[in-house]
């Protein structure tokens, strides 16, 4: 999962660790299985896999018989995918600094921590060999809005910074289509899929994964304190009677092909 917030500060970037993105961010890579069909990688392509996280779909890819580049900027998750003998690499989405060298682009779940998706966008068409894939799935438009709606209503009432809620990219088919056909794209498929998620670990240990500058910007016992509430918020709606608890996902897949 590659994150890139512009330039962000210290307490306000989203960080990972390995195993905790192994405990409670797993099913990123599990339910990844409709994009991967979706890209349909061919023995002898050279794909990118453009937040690659710890690897675990890129692998995937290099079963299927392609040569494959993962691109993340956490070292974290970096370290985990060159442990699968993966080429993976530190590099920026908004900067990518190759030249029509690939098939294909992938991306799962990545897309939308980058917040200048024009630049993106553009970097991958340049990767491209003419009539190159680009092929993703990614946060759209009302995706964990109950979430996030949550967060910022107690973030408030506690006087912290709500931006730190929400910093995520969730478009609409609409404007990402905008995005691909402004870079050359044409779009072959797009569309969003409401996906509610079962959260094995629970609400509280989503949140604290991945969002934890929000939590963070918070000391002590206001900190426990905001963490409860928001679950509170949460739980009428995302907690079912048996106490398990699901994220309110929407998912925006696409396929575009560029421009010979």
């Amino acid at each position: 999962m590659l994150i890139v917030t512009g330039s962000p500060s210290p307490s306000s970037s989203q960080t990972w660790t390995a195993d905790g993105y192994e405990r409670n961010a797993r099913f990123v890579s599990d339910l990844g299985a409709a994009v991967f069909a979706l890209l349909a990688p061919r023995p002898g392509e050279r794909i990118l896999d453009l937040g690659c996280g710890d690897g675990a779909l890129t692998i995937g890819l290099a079963g299927a018989g392609a040569e494959v580049v993962g691109a993340d900027t956490s070292e974290a998750l970096l370290a985990a995918a060159r442990a699968r003998g993966l080429d993976a690499r530190h590099i920026d989405g908004h900067h990518l600094p190759f030249s029509s060298e690939f098939d294909a682009v992938f991306s799962n779940a990545a897309l939308h921590w980058m917040a200048r998706p024009g630049e993106v966008v553009a970097g991958v068409a340049r990767a491209l060999k003419g009539g190159g894939r680009f092929v993703g799935e990614f946060g759209g438009h009302g995706n964990v809005a109950a979430i996030v709606t949550a967060m910022r209503a107690v973030g408030r009432a506690h006087g912290g910074d709500i931006s730190l809620a929400g910093p995520w990219f969730f478009p609409t088919p609409e404007e990402y289509s905008a995005i691909l056909e402004g870079a050359g794209f044409e779009v072959v498929e797009i569309g969003l899929y409401p996906r509610p998620t079962p959260l094995a670990t629970g609400m509280a240990a989503w949140l604290q994964t991945f969002r934890k500058p929000f939590f963070d910007q918070f000391r002590g016992d206001e900190r426990a304190a905001v963490l409860s509430e928001v679950e509170e918020l949460l739980r009428p709606c995302l907690c079912d009677s048996n106490g398990r608890w699901s994220a309110d996902y929407v998912r925006l897949r696409f396929a575009a092909r560029l421009g010979r």
